[in-house]
């Protein structure tokens, strides 16, 4: 079978190598994979900066869908056909995660998605929303499961709370969608109006471009008037947190999810204690939370935003494309 290695650091060195078809054991299916598609943390990886130390070689990506061509002894829990997602931690099946759970994650250091067949154990694998397409089916592991978890399960969002959403990159899309579910306002922050015209177009009630107004904070707040947002989707790190801060309401919640905007800088921190916020990692989610996820996406017809499709021979692109940060919602690859 055709897969791809990071064989050394930088996206130049991604490359097409020849390997065995593995074959199921005991509880495990054989994977067809039909699509993957591409997380910030997935560029981190390939250019070593996830972690330096990282073992190589290594195949690349965490998300992705197959369909099952065959099972091993005493896997019964899916059938020959059905499509299915690994998930991302193939350990972590509910509750909280351990450290051992997050020390084995798919696209490093265990391989990942981005190869013609692929080898899971049925325990670490959940049927997908009949109405996606592969590529769409493809987006859910990592950023869907994300922005699910900040809402809804480190999150209790209800009708009528303010969400914001920073940017328009796969989880901020998830966000957006899921908060327009469950009710809520959604106000959505980005450079650019091309992809904020984007964000209204799935319904986002409030635009604002963080160029235009660097103190974005203080919009948030007249648009709450003064009271602030329940929910902010963090994607921005250290170089956002300080707006962030400013603009949650008292008691709100900052869901900590990227450092896009950089990992280190002087913040106050005194807003954190005066007024009780709440700043909450996330890190993807359960198998259980991700069978609750597709649920709900399955009962409400939504439909991810993928930007674009690389075929499998030019996922080299599909890197160079998420790195431009010109993308809104999800880069996926096909395969096969």
């Amino acid at each position: 079978m055709k897969a791809y290695e990071i064989t050394a650091f930088g996206i130049d060195h991604l490359k097409i190598v020849e390997r065995e078809i593995p074959q199921p054991g005991k509880g495990e299916v054989l994977l067809k994979m039909k699509a993957a598609s591409l997380n910030y943390r997935d560029y981190l990886m390939v250019e070593g900066k996830y972690n330096p130390k990282l073992k190589l070689p290594v195949i690349p990506l965490s998300d992705g869908v197959g369909e099952i061509i065959e099972t091993g002894a005493g896997a019964i829990k899916f059938k020959k056909g059905e499509r299915v997602s690994p998930i991302f931690a193939p350990s972590w099946i509910a509750g909280s995660p351990t450290i051992q759970d997050m020390r084995q994650t798919l696209g490093g250091p265990l391989d990942g998605t981005l190869c013609e067949y692929m080898v899971v154990h049925e325990s670490a694998l959940v049927s997908v929303p009949e109405h996606l397409s592969d590529a769409e089916a493809a987006t859910l592991p990592c950023a869907a499961l994300t922005a699910w978890s900040a809402l809804f399960v480190y999150g209790n969002c209800r009708p009528g709370d303010t969400v914001v959403v920073l940017g328009t990159g796969g989880v901020s899309v998830f966000a957006l969608q899921f908060a327009k579910m469950a009710g809520a306002q959604v106000i959505v922050t980005s450079s650019s109006n091309e992809k904020l015209a984007k964000m209204k177009e799935f319904g986002a009630d409030h635009l604002i471009n963080y160029k235009e107004k660097p103190e974005w904070a203080k919009e948030i707040r007249r648009i709450t008037n003064m009271s602030g947002a329940d929910y902010i989707i963090e994607v921005g790190g250290a170089g956002t947190l300080e707006q962030s801060l400013k603009a949650v309401r008292m008691e709100g919640t900052i869901s900590l999810i990227g450092i896009l905007a950089g990992s280190s800088k002087d913040l106050n921190l005194l807003p954190v204690l005066m007024q009780n916020i709440k700043v909450q990692g996330i890190l993807v989610g359960s198998r259980q939370a991700f069978e609750q996820m597709n649920q709900a996406i399955a009962a409400h017809k939504l439909r991810p935003l993928v930007d674009s499709i690389y075929p499998f021979a030019e996922a080299a692109q599909a890197w160079r494309h998420l790195a431009s940060q010109k993308h809104a919602g999800k880069i996926c690859i096909t395969i096969g």
